[in-house]
């Protein structure tokens, strides 16, 4: 099957929810710009008597709210005028301001309605279009958002998530929580270079099928031969089929569920603490990150970090902590290791 792979098709710009809803901004004008007016009806119904009707000569509380109408939207029809210095001086020195301050704010109105909303597509695909070093989320079922509420939880900023998914409540969902999102097919090759895929830092697949995911993973290694892809494989026979597709790890929520069983088998605390070290709600947390400059040389056991060396990986193979490799560490290596959760918070804070 050929794949399409060039740049000249419909650009698809992402979303982010904005922090003041658009509805909200109009009713607070709104409301602003009737208090303005209401006000001015109670100033001219106080000074009621510096002002004449062409009319019959009186001055009723319907023709003050008509003269303010016709006043504050400078219409001015002249039947209803004021004729006493003090009326003329109101007008001037308090309805005249209130009068540009409600013009002010019916012209901002209409600027979020439509002016807005141009402006936030524009400023949203300039952001696209410099997209880099982001965590792209393909799928957003149950392990998909299970996994960005995580990531956020972390200390991960929502606006450095992409979410993609076909399903516009899922869609409104990830929006919701701050991420940056795109409704469409997230194993189309345009989908994901709109999301400039090579550039991303990560990408998280659970489309909740493993076809599907399969062929999501074979679609992003097809796009970004470098990017590290996780991907959640429910069928253990397809395990193999995904790290062939490119996927660099694999995951499957049933074989963990029989390691939490079988954990608990033989230790009423074994599930406790692997479940522990899986979410950052428990009190210790696993951690990946490259070795320290003041690190090399010394030994897993001595991290700078004051975690618990587990594992380095070099060159992309694994050594345990009891292994010769462990005992020098060296430029490049990534350190696995078991941090309290707060030298999380600390890091977090911090950076």
């Amino acid at each position: 099957m050929a794949r399409r792979t060039s740049f000249e098709h419909r650009f698809n710009p992402l979303r982010r929810m904005s922090k003041w809803p658009i509805w909200a901004d109009v009713v607070t004008r709104l409301g602003i710009a009737f208090l303005l007016i209401a006000f001015v009806v109670l100033v001219h119904w106080i000074d009621r008597a510096g002002l004449r009707d062409s009319h019959d000569g009186q001055i009723s509380f319907l023709d003050v709210v008509y003269f303010t109408m016709i006043s504050v939207t400078t219409t001015g029809f002249g039947d209803i005028a004021p004729v006493s210095d003090r009326s003329r001086l109101i007008e001037s020195v308090i309805v005249t301001p209130i009068r540009v301050a409600v013009l002010f704010i019916f012209v901002g109105t209409a600027y979020q309605f439509a002016i807005k909303r141009t402006w936030e597509k524009w400023r949203m695909a300039r952001i696209q279009a410099k997209l880099t070093n982001h965590i792209v989320v393909l799928g957003f079922g149950i392990s998909g958002s299970e996994a960005v509420r995580e990531l956020i939880a972390r200390g991960t900023d929502p606006a450095c998530i992409v979410v993609i998914d076909t399903n516009r409540g899922r869609i409104n969902a990830a929006e919701a929580m701050g991420c940056n999102v795109l409704e469409g097919d997230a194993s189309s090759d345009e989908t994901l270079i709109d999301v400039h895929i090579a550039r991303a830092q990560s990408v998280l697949v659970s489309a909740g099928r493993d076809d599907t995911s399969i062929l999501m993973v074979l679609t992003v290694r097809h796009l970004a031969p470098n990017v590290p892809i996780s991907v959640v494989i429910r069928t253990q026979d397809n395990e193999l089929l995904a790290r062939q597709a490119g996927a660099n790890n694999v995951i499957n929520p049933v074989s963990f569920t029989g390691l939490l069983l079988a954990g608990s088998a033989q230790g009423a605390h074994v599930a406790d603490y692997m479940a522990d070290l899986a979410g950052v709600g428990g009190r210790v947390q696993l951690r990946e990150r490259p070795v320290s400059g003041e690190e090399v040389g010394h030994s897993l056991d001595e991290l700078a970090s004051g975690g618990r060396g587990l594992r380095i990986y070099r060159g992309g193979k694994p050594h345990g902590f009891w292994e010769a490799e462990a005992k020098s560490l060296q430029h490049g290596d990534l350190v696995v290791e078991v941090i309290n959760c707060e030298l999380c918070e600390a890091d977090v804070a911090g950076g």
